[in-house]
């Protein structure tokens, strides 16, 4: 009986474990991916990492904004060429499960540009939405 209960409980955490090691390869491969996509320009692509909802929430120097649509505006604004864009490199320092549909990612940002070099933080809210991780708050400092 210990033996059975002993696999039991081994098997559903090799599951859970084997579950989340595939949630974060997938959360990996989008932040990559909008590495990748700002590196070329492509603020439309780097947003496609974003849940694309008027609740989106993303909170910067200037405060908070909500939506999709007005995330995307700001960093049209902000970076309205490739002398501000520069080239992007972001760290996972920490990446927290949550439940089964959310993830909270600490990290450090990096702009190597033309138009002079900027660096902070961020901490990222993400939520699997129709079997796809999306960043549903961002704070960047």
């Amino acid at each position: 009986m210990r033996i059975a209960l002993f696999f039991l409980v081994l098997s559903s955490f090799s599951y859970k474990s084997i579950a989340q090691n595939k949630d974060e390869q997938a959360i990996t491969s989008m932040l990559s991916a909008q590495v990748a996509q700002w590196n070329k320009g492509n603020v439309a692509g780097y947003m496609k990492g974003y849940w694309e909802s008027d609740s989106l929430l993303f909170i910067g120097s200037s405060g908070p904004r909500y939506g999709y649509e007005a995330t995307l505006k700001r960093y049209k604004e902000a970076y309205p060429d490739a002398a501000h864009m520069g080239t992007l490199t972001s760290v996972v320092k920490s990446m927290q499960r949550l439940s089964a549909d959310y993830y909270f990612i600490v990290g450090t940002w990096a702009l190597k540009r033309s138009a002079g070099d900027v660096a902070g933080s961020y901490t990222l809210l993400l939520r699997k939405i129709k079997g796809h991780w999306a960043i549903v708050c961002d704070h960047s400092s």
